[in-house]
């Protein structure tokens, strides 16, 4: 177990330091305008893919033990077309109104947002597979081949070629995605050999029900993350927008603790039809996860303003506010993450569906009341009081089906025990 969790560490560590050199790269030789376009074309995507992996999504993860390859590649492959080809539609619809439509969509960039939505969710489909066959060692060479090969062509688009726009962002990510995706068909296509083919009405029907409760929570979670960034637009400049998008990387960036954490979780609870055993890892991996979250977010929050002036430019003097603000949020976002994961991996998705739900509606009460009146500050305190009803709300829900108190989050000496058990076996 803690093998695959450094193995993810790792490679998520190796993610947080190519998106600081992104960052850093971005802030400043783009500039806080140009930054904050890019954050909105990936927020664009961000939204486009829920649609997709309704379907073709992380649900995948829970069905790869249960369904042959052949049968989630055709149902997969045919929803991922079908609705790149409702996108394309929608997309010619809103060019007849120019005005609403560059608001979401910044001019010039929706051919290029569809291209890398679609890339993506083709290279989503192998990480998915990946996890759901306990391959996480596939899946974080998988992930690092895209994210290095994203900071490397960024250096290139902006030193070489001397692109200095949004463009220069999402090329090079367009170019992790493509790569990483060859290399994942290559791992992948050898083993729909000697398949027999399963009926694909009756996968399909569960794959819809299953997908459904988990892309609605990821769709009204996506809206309670970012949400404020489009307020944001409507009510501060560009570069407040870049400065806020800037503030936003910090602190989740710091979130790769749950994330992996998460990951090597939803992997193992797929995999498993022990009730007690499950509830036994969340907790586990719950106070794992915000010890360290909170460690991380300590030493950021004690670095001065002048230290992100150094790193970022002058233009981003207003994120250590930012950071500050939404660093709490982080930490309970941490919690939050692992209980999601136990209910997506325990087939029990419709409680992060209403955990998100509730999310919303603490979203938009605060970003319509704090936003116009403090801008990027107000943006900030929006997410830290939406993530801590996620997770209150989630761990109401895991008390009520597992029985879990509150006190058991407390570090204990088993957890020492069982901690030091997996490392003897690591090595």
């Amino acid at each position: 177990m803690f093998k695959k969790l450094l193995g993810t560490g790792a490679a998520r560590v190796v993610n947080v330091l190519t998106q600081l050199a992104t960052l850093i790269m971005g802030t400043k030789f783009l500039g806080a305008v140009e930054w904050g376009t890019a954050f909105i074309a990936q927020t664009d995507i961000t939204f486009l893919l829920i649609g997709i992996e309704l379907i073709a999504g992380s649900g995948l993860v829970y069905f790869t033990p249960r369904k042959k390859l052949n049968t989630l590649m055709s149902i997969s492959y045919g929803w991922i077309g079908a609705v790149m080809l409702l996108y394309l539609l929608l997309f010619q619809v809103f060019s007849f109104f120019p005005t609403f439509y560059h608001y979401i969509v910044p001019e010039g960039y929706a051919w290029l947002v569809l291209l890398m939505t679609f890339v993506y969710s083709l290279h989503e489909f192998n990480l998915n597979h990946a996890l759901g066959k306990e391959k996480v060692a596939t899946y974080n060479w998988l992930f690092l081949i895209q994210i290095l090969t994203q900071v490397s062509m960024m250096a290139v688009f902006i030193f070489a070629l001397n692109l200095r726009t949004a463009k220069a962002l999402l090329y090079s990510q367009l170019c992790g995605y493509s790569l990483a995706l060859v290399i994942g068909w290559i791992l992948l296509l050898p083993n729909l050999k000697h398949e027999e083919r399963e009926p694909l009405k009756d996968s399909l029907k569960e794959m819809l029900h299953y997908g459904a409760f988990l892309q609605l929570s990821t769709l009204v979670s996506t809206l309670n993350k970012r949400l404020s960034l489009y307020l944001l637009n409507t009510h501060c400049d560009d570069k407040s927008i870049g400065v806020y998008a800037s503030g936003t990387q910090v602190t989740e960036g710091v979130n790769i603790v749950g994330q992996s954490i998460g990951l090597v979780e939803f992997s193992a609870l797929s995999n498993t039809e022990k009730a007690q055993r499950a509830a036994l890892l969340t907790l586990r991996f719950m106070k794992l996860a915000v010890l360290l979250t909170f460690t991380a977010l300590l030493v950021i929050c004690l670095l001065p303003t002048s230290f992100f002036e150094w790193v970022f430019s002058g233009e981003f003097a207003d994120i250590r506010p930012v950071i500050l603000l939404m660093a709490p949020g982080i930490v309970f976002f941490s919690a939050h993450t692992v209980l999601a994961n136990y209910f997506s991996g325990t087939g029990k998705p419709k409680y992060n569906l209403y955990a998100s739900l509730i999310g919303l509606s603490v979203t938009l009460v605060s970003a319509f009341i704090l936003i116009p009146r403090l801008g990027i500050r107000g943006a900030a305190i929006t997410t830290t009081l939406t993530y801590t009803a996620l997770f209150v709300y989630q761990w109401i829900v895991f008390h009520r089906l597992t029985g879990s108190k509150l006190r058991q989050l407390v570090i204990t000496k088993d957890d020492l025990v069982w901690a030091t058990t997996e490392i003897k076996q690591l090595f």
